[in-house]
Order: structure tokens, then sequence, then C-alpha cells
């Protein structure tokens, strides 16, 4: 606690991150330039990047919510604020990924957007595989300014700054040898390779050029610069297809600079303040480091500030590569938690920090810590840095509170409950109602609701899914023990008809061994009486759902019903 009982703001990642914003935006440290900065309402730039080569996965998600956390929190100070995001879709297109026609190979060095799209439903490419992240981003709450490289390129928007990094070549081949000579980085995953060989052969294609012209032909990048002349912006060059061609970099639009030079550029001509990047991004020679001097030598401007993030990996795969087939993406997460909680899995982990999204049985104790955490937020003097990554999660300055359930029902009842009722919203609602959650409808208990029904249905193995019998073990019926003939007849002559309640049916579960024992339903069993329950139970989940163990006795009864369990249990 602070002076006086005032309690101090808790301080994460993101408040230092946002701190370094606007000191990059003020030009200076010191408080007082940064508080006339903002209070004169000068504009702070955060900003982010993805090419939509492929599936947008759980760790490229890190891209775009790490600069909108701090976003936020600029704008919760009152900063002037915009969230850039730019679409490297006029990256070449590199390789035919899992579930593409091999024909697509014959796009391979084309820009993204001049790809056709192989499922047939989107403009190109690149399109195909912006949408679901466009929709996830929306979901939770994520809003950004869409820049499409494809179109600064092709509307010469950026044709000075080619042309003042073209004559300023030299500059920019010294910088580049300078780290050319450093050890070669051993990549972590197929990501971190691929973005490696993106850096060496940006390099290599220094050494001749710093901009790459598509063939006027064949459209691809299969070039390579014969001759330019600095009078006249005349590019000479071959393709590999065999056509000898031209381009005029002053009047045409026809080619990019290369990454190592194209992403400084940017820094430059947006003004960002801040932007995050991968752990590869940041190693000696990579494109934070040479951009740092680049984007001083040859565009006077400075690097934003700047945090490295490190993957995030996915339960049961060693990488998560967005050209490969079957990665998790954001959507998979949202099928199985509510969108404040996928935030959280973000927001709550310094960036430096990796970590693993399971969908197995993790989720269960995921959404126990996220209830746990969503009590303890309610009470103000509890407020700590835990406590502040779940505010930065539960609602965005444009879209406010995210939706979460009315009546939050724990994930582990819901589960339990869509298991054996496989998958009945009506049931559901009716047991959960009978466990103590009180609602006035289905709608109450969503979308959690509809997360763990999801969960249930694609994420539990088969093996652990509960599979009520179809008919009666007509063997195992007729070969019960005196004591067990007797405590089904006593459970099936005390079962109610109709609707079941769930107390009503725990109370006689647990007083059936009792009975047999000449005891009341009421009274305390004695060691041979819980002795006979355990025994009790092991019998009814072997006659109902062919298994040692299972959900909950009384709610999987309640669920089934009196005549369903009175069909399993009768011989």
């Amino acid at each position: 606690m602070a002076r006086g009982g005032k309690q101090q703001e808790p301080m994460d990642w993101v408040t230092r991150a946002a701190d370094d914003a606007i000191r990059h935006a003020a030009g200076s440290g010191d408080p007082a330039a940064m508080a006339a900065y903002v209070e004169g309402g000068g504009l702070v730039t955060v900003a982010s990047g993805a090419s939509p080569s492929g599936p947008i996965h759980l760790g490229n998600l890190r891209e775009f919510l790490t600069p909108h956390f701090v976003a936020e929190e600029l704008r919760r100070r009152g900063v002037r604020t915009r969230h850039l995001h730019s679409w490297d879709d006029f990256d070449r297109y590199r390789k035919v990924g899992a579930g593409i026609p091999p024909e697509w190979s014959e796009h391979i060095g084309k820009p993204l957007t001049a790809v056709p799209d192989p499922f047939g439903c989107h403009d190109n490419w690149a399109e195909h595989f912006k949408a679901p992240l466009r929709a996830a981003l929306a979901e939770m709450g994520v809003e950004v300014e869409e820049i499409s490289q494809t179109s600064m390129y092709r509307s010469g928007a950026y044709r000075d700054r080619i042309l003042h990094a073209v004559a300023h070549r030299d500059v920019i081949e010294g910088v580049l040898a300078k780290y050319r000579t450093k050890a070669p980085v051993e990549a972590a995953d197929e990501q971190e390779a691929e973005a490696l060989a993106d850096s060496v052969a940006a390099s290599e294609d220094l050494e001749r050029f710093p901009y790459k012209p598509w063939c006027g032909i064949c459209g691809r990048d299969t070039t390579t610069v014969t001759s330019y002349s600095d009078e006249t912006h005349d590019l000479a060059y071959t393709c590999a297809c065999g056509h000898t061609g031209s381009t005029n970099l002053a009047t045409e639009d026809n080619g990019k600079l290369v990454w190592k030079v194209d992403w400084p550029m940017r820094w430059a001509f947006e003004g960002v303040n801040f932007e995050p990047g991968g752990l590869d991004h940041s190693t000696p020679g990579s494109s934070y480091t040479v951009g740092k001097e680049l984007v001083a030598e040859v565009f006077g401007g400075r690097a934003p500030a700047y945090v490295a993030y490190a993957f995030v990996g996915f339960a049961g795969m060693q990488k998560m590569s967005s050209s490969s087939g079957g990665v998790p993406i954001p959507a998979d997460a949202l099928k199985v938690l509510e969108a404040p909680m996928v935030r959280w899995l973000y927001a709550r982990k310094q960036p430096k920090q990796a970590f693993t999204i399971d969908f197995g049985p993790e989720v269960v104790r995921l959404y126990d810590e996220w209830d746990a955490l969503s009590k303890k937020a309610a009470n103000p003097e509890k407020r700590d840095v835990a406590v502040l990554a779940w505010e930065r999660a539960v609602s965005t300055s444009s879209a406010g509170v995210l939706p979460v359930s009315p009546v939050a029902v724990p994930f582990r009842v819901l589960a339990g409950v869509a298991d054996v009722t496989a998958g009945s919203a009506e049931q559901i609602s009716r047991i959960v109602s009978h466990v103590g959650y009180e609602h006035a409808s289905v709608d109450d208990l969503e979308p959690r609701l509809g997360r763990a029904m999801a969960w249930t249905d694609e994420f539990v193995p088969a093996s652990e899914r509960t599979v009520v019998r179809s008919s009666p073990d007509v063997e195992l019926l007729g070969s019960l023990a005196a004591r067990e003939a007797e405590w089904l007849a006593l459970l099936l002559q005390h079962l109610p008809s109709g609707d079941l309640e769930l107390d009503e049916v725990t109370t006689l579960v647990y007083g059936v061994p009792k009975l047999a024992a000449g005891l009341a339903l009421e009274d305390q069993p004695t060691d041979e009486v819980k002795a006979d329950q355990k025994a009790f139970f092991t019998l009814l989940y072997n006659l109902l759902v062919s298994a040692e163990r299972g959900p909950r006795l009384p709610t999987l009864i309640v669920a089934l019903g009196a005549d369903k369990v009175r069909s399993l249990l009768s011989a």
C-alpha cells in the first residue's frame, strides 16, 4: 500500500511498453515533455505486421495482441492513439502447403495477392487467410487500421522512398556487410527458419540491389537486376523464365524493397512509435538490428520502441508454421475459450515468455483459474498485476465489456453434463438448475455452454467420453450377488417416475446401501455401509456406461431419466 492508505497502481509489461511508446513519440524521456506531448494531442502510433502466407495461427496472434494491449493502455490514459496493422500481402508465395493442389507450384514467386484462392471463396490467397483472423479479432474486440502493402506499393505511395533507398544502396550495403560475418543462428522451429531464410535471402539480394522487380511476363520475383541508371531510374533485369525486361522506378510500381530495407522504410513513413517482433527479428544481423541502423542512416528516422516476443506452442505439436496445414488458429481457441480468456492468455505473460496452449484436460483447469481470478478482481483491495491482466482481458475501449455468461457455471460442470446428455442444451439447462445455478433460459449459460459442448465434442478423446449403454448388460444382471440384486431392487423401488430432482436422486443413490443395512436414508453411514456405497457405485457405472467410473452418479441418472435407468437396470 502507498502512503495515506492509497493502493499503488500495479505495473506490468503493458504499462512499461506504453511509457516507452510515449517517450518515443515525444522525443524525450523527460516527464514534463511527455506530459506536454500528450496534453497537446500528440499522436502515438503502434504497429503490427503479418504475412497472410497461410493460416494465421495462435503464435501469430501475439503479433496482433501485443501492440493492441499497449494501444488500449494509451487510450486509457487519454492518449490519441492508432494501431496500424500492415498486411505483408505483397510478399512472395513461397511453397505449396498441406492440402493445396500441387499445380499451385506454378504461382511460387508471385505476390500473395496475385495467387488465386485454391478454395475458391475469396479474391486471392491473401484474402482467404486474412478473413478468419479478422473475424477472430472482431470477436475479441481488437480493432486495427489495416494497410495492404500490395495497395501501398501498387499505388506509388512509396516511390520517393524507393528512389531514396536505391540512391543510398552503398550505405545499405555497408550496414548489411557488418553483420554478414556473424555466426549463423539456429532456428527453433519452421516459422523461425522461414524468417531467417527471408533474412538470408534479403542479404544476398542486397549484394546486388535493394529493390526486387516482379517479372513483367511471369509475374514472379525470380529476377536479377542487370543495370540501373541513377539519372533516368531505368532498371533492367533478367528472369529465370527467360524474359529480359525493364521498369522505371520513378513512374512504375512493379516491385518492392527487400525486407530488411522495407521494414525501416515503413517505420519512417508511418512514424511508428512502438512495434513488437518475434525473437528471430532481434538476433545479431536480423531485421530489427539492421533496421535500427538503416532507418537512421538512410531514412532519417528512428527505430520504434520494441519488445521481442517468444513463440506460442500448442500441446502435442513441436512447431506451428503458418504455411503448414492443421495448425490451431484463433478461431479454434475461441471455440472452447471465452474471448476474454484468449486475450488473458497473452496479457498475463511477459512477451519474452514462451507458453503453450493446451486444448486437452488443461482447459478445465484454465477455466477454474479464470473464475478464481474473476472473483479476486471483484475485490478492489486485491488489485495486483494478475488482476490488471484480467482487466485488460475483459473489455476494450471500442467494444466495451466482452460477452460472458450471465450465469457463470463452472466449466467442469457444464462439460460433464454436456457429455452425459449428448449435448442437449435443454437437458443441460435443467440439470444445471438442479445443481444450484438458477437461470431464466439457456441463453443465460452462453457463451460458456457452447464452449463446453464444443470442447466435449471436439477435444475430449473418444476413450474418455461417457457412452451410455443402448441395451441392458444381460450377462452382468444375471450374475449379480444377492446383495447387489437387493441394491438394484431398492433403487428401482424408490426411484421416482417422471422428471428427476438432483437432490432427491443424490439422497437415494447414497442411501440404498443404508436401506439394505437396515438404516434410514438420513442416518450417517457406517464404515461397512461406506464400503457398500463404493461397490454399489461401481456396479451402477458398469450397468449404465460400461465403465468402472464416470460422471457424478446422481447427475448421470438425472441426465438419463427414470425410464432409461429402469430399462438398463432391469433384467
